[in-house]
């Protein structure tokens, strides 16, 4: 039963039901009033009704990230890994160095 307690669903539940209630008893204390006319006008570097925007072209960007994220999570289960299991953590490097290879074809 000890163990039920502190499996990670029942705290994720507990600290919600905790966030809700605080959220809840908090809400009496947030402003209270209208919406201003400008109050969901888009707002960019200090002025109002900004036409030109920019948008950043992250794509290249990407391949990197993926790498990084991939490389972070198989040395984390590798790492973590008990000692008498050896196939699972060849397997995730297997895949790991598979989604490389997938990523950077060209």
């Amino acid at each position: 039963m000890e163990t039920v307690l502190y499996s990670p669903p029942v705290i994720f539940t507990a600290f919600f039901v905790l966030f809700l209630l605080c959220s809840k008893w908090l809400s009496r204390y947030a402003r209270k009033g209208e919406m201003s006319e400008h109050a969901q006008d888009s707002y960019a570097c200090g002025q109002r009704d900004v036409e030109n925007y920019v948008n950043p072209d992250y794509s290249q960007f990407f391949q990197y990230a993926f790498v990084f994220t991939v490389v972070h999570v198989l040395i984390l289960v590798t790492a973590t890994v008990p000692a008498d299991a050896h196939i699972l953590p060849a397997a995730y490097v297997v895949a790991g160095i598979l989604s490389m290879m997938i990523i950077f074809k060209r």
